[in-house]
């Protein structure tokens, strides 16, 4: 004779049965392969004009979303390293993945009417993760999650959303410089984001704000708490990665103000000026890694 089912059994059975994020198995390993290949090939297609004006964004200048460049190489690095332990448990797939599969379509054939580019580069970012769920399911879709989240970083951020921020941060190397270059023995008078001196006028303007550099190491601190195996460690990158990349800035406009004092404007117009600006990149990212400590092992 059957006994019925307890309360607690019946609540345990609900838990089981709730809605929660699914694979099916696939069984067909090679089918998968060859989808995701063509997958990938699809995807080049059709953004391939996205892809190519992000490339045109992040080459125009060091100080407009440079950094942009390495973020996608670094986050399909993180996926390989993620994914590794998990090939032999064989294909699966989530059919969750279209829930950002058709937004992502959509955005991106909106962008076709409208011509920003922008919003294409958004729906790639957005299409990723369902592509993920499609092919590869959901466990190992959780898995990078990180990496999946982390391409967004190589959108570059339209200036009305910025214009403040870059307003607050001219202030700031203004106001730094008009304090650290009388230390010199160089008078400056600051006025607003203007340092006037005796020889020249010097706009604090937005390409000189440090945002370029702020942004990038936002970037890099995400990554540096992914990786490093000590809370206390990725603690310290969240406090003081802002901080870093602020100060490398003062000092790299502090140095051209120098610069211009005694060499005259004509100083800006060189190489001189451009590479000031990836040496402040080659000295806040290394010092954030840094900061991070050791990497933690990946999980199998």
């Amino acid at each position: 004779m059957k006994q019925p089912l307890s309360s607690s059994a019946i609540a345990s059975l609900h838990v089981a049965t709730g809605p929660v994020l699914r694979d099916t198995v696939v069984a067909d390993r090679p089918a998968t392969a060859g989808m995701a290949a063509a997958a990938a090939a699809l995807l080049v297609l059709v953004y391939q004009p996205t892809l190519a004006w992000l490339v045109e964004r992040w080459t125009i200048s060091v100080w407009h979303n440079a950094h942009g460049a390495l973020v996608l190489p670094v986050a399909l690095w993180l996926m390989w390293q993620e994914l590794r332990p998990t090939w032999r448990a064989g294909p699966a797939s989530s059919a969750w993945g279209w829930l950002f599969v058709v937004p992502a379509l959509l955005l991106h054939v909106l962008d076709l009417g409208m011509h920003t580019q922008l919003l294409s580069a958004v729906s790639f970012v957005v299409l990723l993760p369902g592509l993920s769920l499609l092919l590869l399911g959901a466990s190992r879709t959780r898995r990078i999650a990180f990496p999946l989240a982390f391409t967004a970083l190589m959108l570059p951020i339209p200036l009305a959303l910025t214009e403040r921020l870059h307003l607050v941060l001219r202030h700031i190397a203004a106001e730094a410089c008009a304090y650290l270059v009388p230390l010199l023995g160089i008078p400056v008078y600051k006025v607003g984001t203007t340092l006037q001196l005796s020889n020249a006028s010097l706009l604090v303007a937005d390409a000189c704000s440090g945002f370029s550099t702020l942004y990038a190491a936002g970037a890099v601190a995400l990554l540096t708490m992914y990786i490093s195996a000590s809370p206390a460690r990725r603690l310290l990158v969240a406090l003081l990665f802002a901080p870093i990349a602020i100060a490398v800035n003062v000092v790299r406009v502090a140095l051209l103000v120098v610069l211009v004092y005694w060499q005259g404007t004509d100083v800006l117009a060189t190489s001189l000026h451009e590479l000031s600006g990836i040496v402040t990149f080659l000295i806040a990212l290394p010092v954030i890694f840094w900061l991070g400590g050791p990497a933690r092992p990946i999980e199998a």
